[in-house]
């Protein structure tokens, strides 16, 4: 199989999950309808059941059958959501952000151009990790940039208002070119977000404000269970300190330092970088459900391009080999 499968597979899943963020209300799989003041969920009305004049009615009878109709049908669906990230992020670690969360797939396309253009991910420095070669050609990244930045706010604007006005409705204001107050103050707002996050702040809002990257960041640090990136030590030996799993990383995570990064996002770029310079079988990357520490065991091990020894329990030239955790 293609050593960069795991890049292809994850671009596929973070594509499907952005057509199902913008389909979902389109498909009322999932909206709010401001018309009947109600939720959508898979083309049904939920709503918490009361009868009209519920209030009217005193009795205990009566306030019990209101307080589990809200629990059931208000509270519930709202603990069974906010529980997901920790779930995952007990089981997966930060998967879902490598894998699926649609902004973090746009700020990776505004890298990716970033890059092309300027040699470097930020537009407001270069990092030690940034891959540093930009296009020879720059002229056709800076429309494609240009055109991403007017049309991918918008376009995110309308889908996104679109969970709390009616889609069809969005879009006869759009086709009409006459938009009502509540229709033209979300597709405004979320445009500016969308713009000043890709442009700017990107996986800065990952690492420090995103809520549930956090969850999955503290979950999946304390859980015994949680996937990961490992380390195994006993190739650290074949690493040719070519950096590229460190170039490839958007999160500016070194993945071969002694303690692993908690804003690794398990995106599985390292591993695919690793492959490329070592090959499938001398990588020293792969995904793990372990928290222990790997030592390196104290026998003597020789680099296959060298003569001279080294001893994997003393750091290397560049400092990253005293310990391996997983």
């Amino acid at each position: 199989m293609n050593r960069n499968w795991l890049h292809i597979l994850r671009r596929t899943t973070q594509i499907f999950f952005i057509l199902l963020i913008i389909l979902a209300p389109a498909l009322d799989i999932l909206r709010i309808d401001t018309d009947t003041r109600s939720l959508i969920v898979f083309g049904h009305e939920w709503s918490i059941g009361l009868k009209e004049g519920f209030s009217v009615d005193p009795s205990l009878e009566n306030a019990s059958h209101v307080a589990w109709r809200f629990f059931l049908k208000a509270l519930l669906p709202w603990i069974i959501v906010l529980s997901v990230f920790p779930i995952l992020g007990a089981l997966t670690g930060r998967f879902f952000c490598g894998w699926f969360c649609p902004e973090g797939a746009l700020f990776e396309l505004f890298d990716f151009l970033t890059v092309k253009i300027f040699g470097r991910r930020s537009l407001l420095g270069k990092k030690p990790n940034d891959p540093g070669i930009s296009a020879q050609n720059r002229a056709p990244y800076v429309i494609l940039a240009l055109l991403c930045m007017i049309a991918i706010p918008f376009l995110m604007g309308v889908a996104l208002t679109g969970y709390f006005v009616n889609p069809r409705t969005i879009w006869g204001q759009i086709m009409n070119w006459e938009f009502t107050f509540g229709v033209k103050t979300g597709i405004i707002g979320v445009s500016i977000y969308i713009f000043i996050s890709a442009m700017i702040v990107r996986h800065t809002l990952c690492k420090y404000v995103c809520g549930a990257g956090l969850m999955q960041m503290l979950f999946g640090w304390a859980s015994p269970l949680s996937v990961r990136i490992k380390t195994d030590p006993a190739k650290l030996a074949a690493c040719t300190d070519c950096k590229g799993c460190e170039k490839v990383c958007f999160m500016n995570v070194k993945p071969r330092l002694l303690r692993k990064d908690i804003n690794c996002v398990n995106c599985g770029e390292c591993i695919s970088a690793c492959k490329k310079e070592l090959g499938e079988e001398k990588a020293i990357f792969s995904f793990s459900q372990t928290r222990h520490c790997g030592l390196p065991g104290k026998e003597i091990t020789k680099r296959p391009d060298d003569d001279s020894s080294l001893d994997l329990n003393k750091p290397m030239r560049n400092g990253h080999y005293e310990k391996t955790c997983s």
